[in-house]
């Protein structure tokens, strides 16, 4: 699926992001379940992870990094932004959607809605947000991504309590031009259902509302499946969008995949014939933060100077659903709020 539109495009002109306080490191998770420092930094690259405290929540964390970002772009009041898309699967509740409510936190009007493509989400946010925008629907959009997955996570599994972690990260999407810096595009997104069960929660839905066995109401995962599935859609799509742009494989300064697992980033960027330099990572101090991971790795990279103006960026996500996708952008003059 390719969303680019001609003569009008989305261009990146602000950046936030939000961590919860309590870091949860690999010597605690070793110290209640059979795991250990060296396994899972070996298996994932993770060595802490950040999780939400009582009373903390994906709408705290949403609306924190909106509010970063929004800083960023200069932006202020009510009319700031005439829409906020907010890529979570652990919105706050089922029924009313979250992103009103982050809206109403920052003083926002306009259109406010959630969209669910689990550890894809932040791509199929900017391409959502990119095509309000080329749609003549919004001038700016403020795109979220927001996931809470401690609370998802069978605190007795071994295999997902390493991995996943909680935060926010946010970019305001200005209109502008396609060939300015910070323009966003082309995009390519893909979805493969049948596969659903590889990475799932099987209770609490209108399928099934409720379960006895509390175990399913904890996220399952397929580890070995979705790391093959991972890292080949990854490295396909990212070859389409690179097709698609006119951009060779050598052009690319800096990839930002989903940061789940870093074997699967390091997998993802030699198929592709990337250097090992090019990939960006931060997944060893926050996890797999879902949707919230690509916007969290741009703004440490950011900040730190591993990403700079002018650099080719290639942006590839795969997440549950099966959902996949990837966008491209050349990163602007932008500071983190």
């Amino acid at each position: 699926m390719s969303t680019q539109a001609p003569g009008r495009a989305a261009v990146l002109a602000g950046l936030g992001a939000s961590l919860p306080v309590r870091i949860l490191d690999n010597h605690e998770i070793a110290g209640r379940l059979d795991t250990s420092d060296e396994w899972i930094r070996t298996r994932t690259g993770i060595a802490e992870r950040r999780v939400a405290g009582p009373g903390e929540s994906t709408v705290d964390l949403a609306a924190e990094a909106g509010r970063r970002a929004l800083a960023s772009a200069g932006l202020t009041g009510p009319d700031a932004v005439d829409a906020v898309v907010l890529a979570t699967s652990t919105a706050d509740q089922l029924c009313p959607a979250s992103a009103p409510q982050v809206a109403a936190r920052l003083g926002l009007g306009g259109a406010a809605f959630d969209l669910n493509a689990v550890c894809s989400g932040f791509v199929y946010a900017l391409a959502t947000g990119g095509g309000l925008i080329a749609g003549g629907v919004a001038r700016r959009v403020l795109v979220i991504g927001a996931d809470t997955f401690s609370s998802l996570v069978d605190p007795a599994d071994r295999t997902t309590v390493p991995i996943f972690g909680d935060g926010a990260g946010a970019v305001v999407l200005r209109a502008g031009l396609p060939d300015e810096p910070g323009a966003l595009g082309p995009f390519d997104l893909h979805s493969e259902g049948e596969l659903a069960e590889l990475l799932w929660v099987e209770a609490g839905g209108a399928k099934r509302r409720s379960s006895d066995d509390p175990r399913d109401h904890f996220l399952v995962m397929q580890g070995t499946a979705v790391f093959r599935h991972a890292c080949a859609r990854m490295a396909e799509s990212s070859r389409a969008v690179l097709e698609r742009a006119g951009w060779m494989v050598g052009d690319v300064d800096r990839f930002v995949g989903h940061q789940a697992n870093i074997r699967i980033l390091q997998s993802a960027a030699k198929q592709l014939g990337l250097p090992a330099d090019a990939v960006v990572a931060n997944i060893q101090r926050v996890g797999n933060t879902s949707a919230a991971s690509i916007p969290l790795a741009l703004a440490d990279a950011c900040a730190d100077g591993t990403l700079e103006p002018g650099h080719r960026v290639l942006l590839s996500a795969f997440g549950a659903g099966l959902t996949w996708g990837s966008t491209l952008l050349r990163w602007p003059d932008v500071v983190p709020g």
